[in-house]
């Protein structure tokens, strides 16, 4: 009996394929921040080491970015979120700042036009109480914009609704 013949790949190669395929497969539907496809990844069964290699050549290849992670993640949020809400959504992703500042800088988001358009768009009416008051301004701070500039909206909406 003859022993088995080796394979001129090494297992481990062969091992990390599957997770390359899972890998791939899922940046072509979207961008993935780093630190959220090793989660991914992990989750379906890669080794943490090997995730974090397969990770290193995907990013040297050009096929995984926080850079364009960011940007796609403030082109998504334009129009629903504030600046500040975006920043933290991409800090809990563990985007590097530099990545923030410059995905946000490239966008020149406006927050206050941000928030009237949201405003117009889900109410577009001034609160008929104060129940409907509070529900609006939930809402908005959900969004991520602050209270004063919230409030200083439902006035001067409350404002151009007496003077009609």
């Amino acid at each position: 009996m003859q022993p088995p013949r080796k394979s001129s790949v090494p297992a481990r190669s062969l091992a990390g394929e599957p997770l390359r395929q899972k890998a791939i497969a899922l940046l072509a539907r979207r961008e993935y921040a780093r630190s959220e496809l090793e989660r991914h990844l992990v989750a379906r069964g890669g080794e943490r080491g090997e995730v974090r290699v397969l990770l290193e050549t995907l990013a040297t290849q050009g096929l995984l970015s926080d850079a364009r992670y960011a940007r796609s993640m403030v082109a998504r949020r334009i129009g629903s979120r504030s600046r500040r809400r975006i920043a933290e959504e991409l800090k809990a992703a563990e985007i590097a700042p530099e990545h923030i500042d410059a995905a946000l800088a490239e966008t020149g988001l406006d927050d206050e036009a941000t928030l009237v358009a949201l405003w117009q768009r889900r109410f577009g009416r001034a609160p008929s109480d104060e129940r409907d008051k509070a529900r609006q301004v939930r809402f908005l701070q959900s969004r991520g914009f602050t209270l004063s500039a919230i409030l200083k909206l439902l006035r001067r909406e409350l404002s151009n609704d007496r003077s009609r």
